[in-house]
């Protein structure tokens, strides 16, 4: 029974850290979101390849691409580790003045040819989410804006242009809607395969001091993330920016 359980978390936590991977926001959540202006500035269409390491063991790539069709957002994200594992992740969302508003979005996850799904639907109107994972169904309610992994990330980025990061934000997961603060942690200048990039480093706060999450961000690339490190259980995961498409 240990020999089971053991191998069970290990599976855990390599899915947490494959999708980690994929998108920043997997990592955190955000949320409150700011006052709409009229002068806003919106982060812009863009595709990136990464290429990652989980335990200094696994070794993948991932892809990210943002495009914008009339007034509706899609944002989708890609990892894979040849052979053993994957993860994609998609959202749909509306940007007005400052305010991202997701409406649909989703995560699937493979290990060996198994895998699940997570589907989130976001109704601004009604202030509710629909959650619907391993063929159950739940409803929550958002006494503030919530986010799916993506649009998050998309409002931390719109935050940072507009000079609103709050550090103070929500993300729907699967049965609850969760509260996940962050921090900046000052300005530097990193290089990976991608090149020279001065960054905004941003970091979650964990409440287990023994997990650390931290995202160095590009100014320069409407805050992309270059650079995305997590120690989380022990096992480390990495992840650089490789290029520019």
């Amino acid at each position: 029974m240990t020999v089971y359980n053991d191998k069970k978390h290990r599976k855990s936590t390599f899915l947490t850290a494959l999708t980690s991977s994929a998108s920043i926001a997997a990592i955190g959540a955000l949320g409150m979101t700011a006052p709409t202006i009229a002068s806003a500035k919106d982060i812009q269409p863009s595709s990136a390849s990464y290429t990652f390491t989980v335990e200094d063991k696994y070794k993948g790539t991932a892809t990210r691409s943002l495009v914008k069709s009339g007034n509706t957002w899609k944002y989708d994200v890609n990892a894979r580790v040849a052979g053993v594992a994957s993860a994609n992740q998609h959202s749909t969302f509306v940007i007005k003045g400052n305010n991202v508003s997701p409406t649909q979005a989703s995560t699937t996850y493979k290990l060996l040819g198994l895998g699940r799904t997570h589907k989130l639907d976001f109704n601004s109107s009604s202030k509710k989410v629909v959650s619907n994972y391993r063929g159950k169904s739940t409803t929550m309610s958002m006494s503030q804006q919530a986010f799916d992994d993506l649009s998050l990330e998309v409002q931390i980025r719109q935050d940072l242009l507009n000079g609103k990061f709050s550090g103070n934000y929500y993300m729907a997961k699967h049965d609850k809607i969760e509260k996940t603060p962050f921090k900046k942690s000052g300005n530097t200048k990193i290089t990976v395969p991608a090149g020279t990039f001065d960054t905004v480093r941003v970091d979650r706060i964990h409440e287990d001091n023994s997990r650390s999450t931290s995202f160095w961000l590009a100014p320069s690339l409407d805050y992309l993330p270059v650079k995305v490190s997590q120690i989380n259980d022990g096992k480390k995961m990495d992840l650089e920016l490789s290029k520019v498409n």
